[in-house]
């Protein structure tokens, strides 16, 4: 375990090289001119020299996460009996890359005075409006979720669908599942419709039978 642990920290040196060098090229440059700056070029440089590290910050922390994750999925999720964290570590890094350009652009809008609480409504009114014209996309999303959580089925297993037919589970989408017929055909289906119906499982029953 230890030299797991080594492992991730030199991934993680070895993923900061690239941003953390640009940062500090980028303040060594700006300290180095800004004794021959006017206030009004102080500024505007000044500006320029904040968005551009804080572009890089966040770049650099989104690698640090998406190294996490990645050393988390190579080394923690293969030794665990559930495969929940395979199926929801590529759903997380998604997340948190989303999550950390969000932060580091309400950081960079907050420090040029953008006025962020009435962004942040403007956002929620947006977000309300676009979650009601998508509900059917929403409600497949949460039924995915319910699918990994409750595992009516997994990768690999033989079931069959609320259509009749016997097929193999290819792959448990977030909003779509695919599965592969006797007739080696791919079928896909919308994870709301599958949470909403009967499912078989040969894959389980042989296993009960087996233990």
């Amino acid at each position: 375990m230890k030299s797991r642990f080594n492992r991730l920290w030199r991934d993680i040196f070895k993923g900061s090289l690239f941003p953390l060098f640009f940062i500090v090229l980028i303040l060594l440059f700006y300290f180095y001119i800004k004794g021959s700056l006017s206030e009004k070029q102080d500024k505007l440089i000044g500006g320029i020299v904040f968005l551009m590290t804080a572009i890089f910050v966040t770049y650099w922390m989104q690698r640090i996460a998406g190294t996490i994750l990645k050393w988390y999925g190579e080394n923690i999720a293969i030794m665990t009996k559930t495969q929940l964290d395979d199926e929801f570590i590529p759903l997380f890094k998604h997340v948190a890359r989303i999550l950390i350009w969000a932060i580091g652009l309400i950081i960079t809008l907050s420090h040029f005075g953008v006025n962020i609480n009435a962004l942040i409504t403007t956002l929620g009114v947006g977000s309300l409006a676009i979650a009601l014209a998508a509900q059917d996309t929403i409600a497949n999303i949460i039924a995915g979720f319910l699918i990994m959580v409750d595992r009516p089925f997994r990768m690999g297993d033989e079931i069959q669908l609320p259509s009749g037919e016997k097929v193999r589970v290819l792959s448990i989408g977030v909003r779509r599942s695919r599965f592969l017929n006797q007739d080696k055909a791919i079928i896909i289906m919308p994870n709301l419709e599958l949470s909403k119906s009967k499912i078989v499982n040969f894959t389980y029953g042989k296993e009960e039978s087996i233990s």
